[in-house]
């Protein structure tokens, strides 16, 4: 039986088993015991490597095209890829995977893969892992001679297909055992030129392929997270490094207060309301009522085309670049606040040519008109993802070498010219 799945990213995931632990549960699984660190009420923050990818965006194009109509790779201006390493299995294997808001999943090449884009990468390997079970799709084990149900995860540029696993999955000193996908078969394009080897998907339930896919509600099960909350800073600089936490926030990575917006439709995504688009601080009235999807994985700034069209008339960038010092912030409108990107963050400037970096995406009602904010936004925003309070945080990233009153004036209020709190800092 093959299950088929309209989310087109590679997901990484692994499994770490601490040997020595405050306190563990014993797990019988297929005749292995394993012992799960639980009850940690930890956090754990995972430095990320950056790098620029052209595939890699190619693949998020592609992602985007299942929603919309016009072709996405056209417009692929940014190619800043963030990954980090993660652990599964006992004893442990490592692998670096996309921390990615905008899947659902974990999925990592296995040695059931010969594939080439697999040789590249690092790959699981079950039999090694005394804790590794195969799994079917409907969540049961698979028996020794079974057939094993495969998923098969179609992208405009390429193909995977996977099994079903079950292991210890570690995020540092944080692990839960989880369901993910060992991929069994991958296209040599894209993911043959990955530098990571797969996706950890932190998208909401809504988008896993069932209730044990998803990380962040298996270590929250499982009583190991401080707060059943993460938050990602990505570097804009080699000076600093990227990072996402687990279990906590890092006062030190915002400049001034933080400001926090419920998830506004039950899609997956962790997606939020936006009320209009700003140009100089001044709104624009072109999308009233919009949805916005912040997206870890995703290398690009991308809007509905009616809206891109106008706004890319609106802005009036020349393709010459003779008027890029004097180009507007180019706001968005959450929440009463609006968050201000610059020129260098939504212009594409190369070789004297200048020209707006907005893809257009046709995402139909109910769970459109849809925004999706990637890297170009992250880079300017802390953000901060609550799974119990269903909520995404904001505030200015502190970045080395901005001034702090230069990097307020990304955040305004519309009440106030003040950034407003929102509730309380953290769940409690």
């Amino acid at each position: 039986m093959a299950a088929m799945a309209g989310r087109p990213w590679p997901v990484l995931l692994l499994a770490f088993l601490l040997s020595s632990c405050l306190c563990c549960e014993s797990i019988l699984i297929e005749g292995h015991s394993a012992s799960v660190r639980t009850g940690l009420k930890s956090s754990h923050s995972v430095v990320l490597k950056r790098a620029n990818h052209t595939v890699a965006q190619k693949l998020r194009a592609s992602r985007l095209q299942a929603f919309s109509s016009v072709d996405a790779l056209s417009s692929v201006v940014h190619k800043t890829a963030y990954y980090g390493n993660i652990h599964i299995g006992h004893p442990e294997q490592t692998a670096t995977v996309v921390f990615d808001t905008g899947s659902g999943n974990l999925m990592v090449p296995s040695t059931l893969c010969d594939d080439a884009a697999c040789l590249r990468h690092k790959r699981f390997d079950a039999s090694k892992s005394s804790s590794a079970v195969n799994m079917q799709s409907d969540g049961s084990k698979a028996a020794a001679n079974d057939q094993r149900d495969q998923l098969t995860v179609t992208f405009g540029t390429g193909e995977i297909t996977g099994v079903f696993l079950k292991d210890d999955v570690c995020i540092g000193n944080l692990c839960a055992n989880m369901n993910f996908i060992g991929a069994s078969h991958e296209t040599p394009e894209p993911f043959g030129s990955f530098d990571f080897d797969g996706v950890l998907g932190l998208a909401l339930s809504g988008m896993t392929q069932g209730p044990h896919f998803s990380i962040m509600d298996r270590l929250e099960a499982a009583g190991n997270l401080k707060h059943p909350i993460f938050a990602v800073f990505l570097s804009d600089s080699e000076s600093e490094d990227s990072e996402i936490t687990f279990g906590d926030i890092k006062q030190e990575r915002m400049v001034g207060d933080m400001f926090w917006v419920p998830v506004s439709r039950h899609t997956g995504y962790w997606q939020v309301q936006m009320e209009d688009i700003a140009i100089g601080n001044k709104q624009q009235k072109l999308c009233s009522d919009c949805q916005v999807a912040v997206d870890t994985g995703t290398s690009m700034l991308a809007g509905p085309s009616r809206v891109i069209h106008e706004l890319t008339r609106r802005l009036r960038v020349a393709p010459d670049c003779s008027n890029y010092q004097d180009l507007p912030d180019l706001g968005f409108v959450v929440a009463g606040h609006v968050m201000n990107l610059k020129p260098s963050d939504y212009v594409d400037k190369s070789a004297g040519s200048c020209s707006p970096s907005l893809m257009s995406l046709d995402v139909p009602p109910p769970n459109g008109p849809l925004f999706i904010f990637g890297d170009p936004f992250l880079r300017k925003f802390y953000s901060a993802y609550d799974l119990r309070r269903q909520r995404v945080g904001f505030a200015v990233a502190r970045h080395v070498g901005v001034p702090e009153e230069k990097a307020q004036a990304l955040l305004v209020s519309l009440s106030s010219g003040k950034v407003q709190k929102a509730g309380a800092f953290l769940s409690k």
